[in-house]
């Protein structure tokens, strides 16, 4: 008995374990369907994403001067659009699907802003390209510079020619160096613009249009217009530019590059005057400006192919910067700048004239002092600008503002041939160096490369009214004296002084800006 009865309760504790394993199958069988329900379910819904850290992939709501967007699409303004994590704790949720497209977008314009506003790194300072650029702008500046410091071989031809007055005459040869100056203040702007070929190809055509009616020319008007206005107006499509592109090729050697391409200044000096006083009794003045206009074709063309420009265009931005005068070093050397052009082209206008009327030369000979003037002027617009590299351009502007004003004061002993020539050269030596470092310290003063060309063009604008007005008062100066040129020896002396005088404050600023107690290196 006790046998069946272990034997029968065996079978049912077998049973109850297949039961209890059964139960266990049907619920692995369960969880394993329910798992596979939330997979499917997982697959159905869209995937979560990692957290975004990367500013690439910031949504669209994020992107910088993109209005926000709701993920159906809407716009939301400040009013309605509710804060979110993002706002709160600067971290984003996991994007649902309809925020994929932002993040593409995003992509998009973040990539278009950083080309758009792409920099080309600091000046090369240097290489083939660099000084090729140089060579092109020292062609330019030979044929602008070089033509308009020769005027006064003009001066004393157009007073006979056409029977009218010092300062009648003046006006012609100051309107060109007007012009020059003025315009680049537009110039300078539209070459920031990325407009530099443009510019040159309608400089030429003005320049040379100019040159060929000159020699046409027979009334006052008709050489005011071709010789004074068009020219000019040509001179200024092509100089400052020229400038504003060559300046943003080089760093520390910027000064003595530009000192580079102020030379042709004295070159073109040189071979103008030899060019007028060879061809004018051979061939008259009407192939004289022909031959002339010839050569700064050819040089013209060559130039065009080797200036390039090298800043990306800012398109955005006014013609004129006026929160730079806001800035006393800038306003200083504006001032400074205006009073020594004031005086001193009143010398390259009248050195010929004085050397006829006071010293006692033939038109052939006053010629040579034409050619002293601006031959001097090549080393002294190499010379100081290699040196400003080291010392400030705006410290060697000073120096020689302050030597030409002495000069000028001393012109008034100047009354014999030995004593002309060596005035001459030192005076041209000094001048010459104005006129290379004018440029060199505006960009000084200009750091940033995209606003380079509107900075010096307002400088030039404001020294234009200045290049205007000084040679003609000095002419009226000379007529009220009866022919004495002391007044104006006066004028030009004190004018290159008090130039001196706000470079000086504006050295004084930048030091008390930097907190040195030395001069400044500037």
């Amino acid at each position: 008995m006790a046998h069946a009865s272990g034997s029968s309760s065996s079978p049912s504790a077998s049973e109850g374990e297949k039961g209890s394993s059964s139960k266990m199958k049907a619920d692995d069988q369960q969880s394993i369907a329910s798992s596979m329900d939330e997979d499917l379910y997982e697959e159905k819904q869209p995937r979560s994403f990692p957290l975004v850290k990367d500013k690439k992939d910031q949504d669209l709501n994020s992107a910088p001067g993109v209005r926000p967007y709701a993920p159906n699409g809407d716009l939301l303004d400040s009013q309605s659009r509710a804060p979110s994590r993002h706002d709160t704790e600067g971290i984003r949720d996991a994007p649902d699907l309809h925020s994929i497209p932002s993040n593409r977008l995003s992509r998009a314009l973040s990539r278009t802003v950083t080309r758009s506003s792409w920099s080309p790194g600091p000046p090369p300072d240097g290489g083939l390209e660099a000084w090729l650029v140089v060579l092109g702008a020292h062609c330019v500046n030979f044929n602008c510079w070089g033509f308009i410091n020769s005027f006064g071989v003009f001066q004393p031809y157009y007073v006979d020619l056409l029977g009218r007055s010092q300062s009648d005459v003046a006006w012609i040869g100051s309107t060109q160096t007007f012009l020059v100056f003025f315009i680049g203040a537009f110039t300078g702007r539209l070459t920031d613009m990325g407009y530099f070929r443009h510019l040159y190809i309608a400089g030429v055509t003005f320049m040379l249009t100019g040159i060929f009616m000159t020699a046409q020319g027979t009334q006052y008007w008709h050489f005011l217009l071709s010789h004074g206005i068009c020219m000019g107006i040509g001179y200024g499509c092509l100089f400052c530019p020229v400038v504003a592109v060559t300046s943003t090729w080089f760093s520390k050697k910027r000064a003595f590059a530009m000192g580079m391409v102020a030379s042709s200044t004295g070159t073109g000096g040189l071979v103008f005057p030899i060019m007028v006083r060879q061809l004018l009794p051979m061939v008259g003045f009407s192939w004289t400006m022909r031959t002339i206009g010839f050569v700064q074709m050819a040089l013209l063309f060559v130039s065009g192919f080797i200036v390039k420009t090298r800043v990306p265009p800012r398109k955005q931005g006014s013609f004129l910067d006026l929160t730079a005068f806001k800035e006393l070093q800038y306003a200083f050397y504006v001032l400074g700048a205006f009073f020594s052009f004031l005086g001193v082209f009143v010398v390259f206008i009248f050195v010929v004239s004085y050397s006829q009327d006071i010293v006692g030369l033939s038109y052939t000979d006053a010629l040579n002092l034409m050619m002293v003037l601006n031959g001097a002027g090549v080393p002294g617009r190499i010379v100081p600008n290699y040196i400003a590299d080291r010392v400030g351009v705006i410290n060697m502007f000073i120096i020689f503002a302050s030597v030409s004003g002495i000069c000028g004061l001393s012109w008034m002993a100047v009354t014999t041939v030995p004593s002309i020539y060596p005035w001459t050269f030192f005076f041209g030596f000094f001048a010459g160096g104005i006129q290379s470092l004018f440029p060199a310290g505006a960009s000084a003063l200009s750091p940033d490369l995209r606003k380079r060309g509107v900075r010096i063009g307002m400088v030039f604008s404001c020294v234009s009214i200045a290049a205007l007005t000084g040679s003609p008062i000095a002419g009226a100066l000379i007529s009220a004296m009866n022919g004495s040129y002391m007044a104006a020896q006066l004028f030009v002396g004190g004018s290159l002084l008090m130039g001196s005088g706000f470079l000086v404050a504006s050295n004084i600023v930048v030091s008390r800006e930097l907190g040195n107690i030395g001069w400044p290196k500037v």
